[in-house]
């Protein structure tokens, strides 16, 4: 129970550096006080972004600002009637969630290993078989939850019948039997204090399988359909779909979708956690209604800012309007962030989503040892 919760309100005393690329001389409002400069690769990303005719304004990046595919992580790209499928990923809905119970840190006793097993016994997670039928981090036919199926009958299946009737593809793989499972990467489930020794549950989740697949094949009909209409684009990544057309269509229907089974994963799994939580014998009754946040920060999403209704991606970033609670999550077995937002404009109401990196994970697993990270 190594974590802290703290509330503070994000983006308010951050700098803003505006700056312009070639072109379109588009700015990118960068706000970056006290952190490392920006690696080079992002800035590159960055400028090609913003050299896109569909960008609206300006671009936003927040301070955990750093490369990735497709988009770097950590902007905010508002598109003007069109959406980039490669900025929002194939994490779809990638997010946090987060509930305050009434327990306190003296009902927890001086042992987590029972609840740790009956947790990891209780969310299915990691990845086995290469994904097939025995893979752990799945359910097995009979063992999904019944508010799994219900979920998924009366939420998801109807609008899920629908999209892979068009395409088949999107049908053919993981559905039902990952909802309500973690998944792997830097998805977790952790037990907190916050700073009145206050218990709360997290968890770091997104859409799973299903997501993947409905990332990754968009991503490739925006890139094979940018061929044919758009032969100057900066970067082949950032193929996007035009507002009005069949393939837009569908991927707003599909993308809206694994957000919604995205939240909905979280919140079956957060169910589990709770139950998991109840099952353990020395804890006192207690509620857990007190505080709680759902809330994605890889997804797009219809809003209107400076004059325009836009499709504002975050990749990497939480919507943060005025008085909207969020979830910033720190490093592991760091402090994470109950945040609630301002409302600041120039960032697109939005601030960053995590504690950001200096390295990524393959370059990690080269530069430190196991010893290293014990130490």
């Amino acid at each position: 129970c190594n974590n802290l919760l703290a509330t503070y309100s994000h983006m308010s005393s951050l700098a803003q550096i505006t700056r312009t690329t070639k072109g379109r001389a588009l700015p990118v409002h960068i706000w970056n006080r006290g952190i490392p400069p920006i690696e080079a690769q992002a800035e590159l990303q960055l400028e090609r972004m913003a050299q896109l005719p569909i960008i609206h304004h300006h671009l936003a990046v927040m301070p955990d600002v750093h490369v990735g595919k497709g988009a770097c992580v950590g902007a905010v790209i508002p598109c003007y009637k069109a959406v980039i499928p490669a900025a929002v990923g194939v994490d779809i809905g990638c997010g946090m969630i987060a509930r305050r119970t009434s327990l306190k840190a003296t009902d927890l006793g001086d042992s987590l290993r029972p609840l740790r097993e009956t947790v990891e016994a209780a969310i299915p997670h990691g990845r086995s078989s290469n994904g097939g039928s025995r893979d752990k981090g799945a359910w097995q036919q009979n063992e999904i939850p019944t508010f799994a199926k219900e979920v998924w009958k009366n939420e998801l299946l109807p609008r899920y019948k629908s999209i892979t009737s068009r395409h088949l593809k999107l049908g053919q793989g993981n559905d039902v039997n990952h909802l309500g499972t973690l998944g792997t990467g830097n998805h977790f489930v952790e037990l907190c204090l916050d700073e009145s020794d206050n218990v709360w549950c997290m968890l770091h989740s997104g859409s799973r399988g299903v997501g993947n697949r409905m990332g990754t094949y968009f991503i490739e009909l925006a890139r094979q359909d940018m061929k044919v209409h758009e032969k100057n684009l900066p970067d082949a990544e950032l193929a996007y779909l035009t507002e009005g057309t069949q393939y837009f269509n569908d991927y707003m229907d599909a993308v809206t979708w694994a957000q919604d089974y995205a939240k909905w994963n979280r919140t079956i799994m957060m169910k589990s956690f709770v139950a998991s939580l109840r099952k353990q014998p020395n804890l006192p009754p207690f509620e857990t209604d007190l505080e709680a946040v759902n809330c994605h920060h890889n997804y797009v999403n219809k809003e209107y800012h400076f004059g325009e209704h836009v499709y504002v991606t975050r990749k990497g970033a939480l919507s943060a309007r005025k008085g909207e609670l969020g979830i910033i999550p720190g490093s592991m077995g760091a402090k994470s962030f109950i945040v609630r937002g301002l409302g600041n404009e120039d960032s697109f109401h939005s601030c960053s989503h995590g504690a950001g990196r200096i390295y990524s994970r393959t370059a990690a697993k080269k530069q430190f040892s196991l010893a290293d990270h014990i130490r």
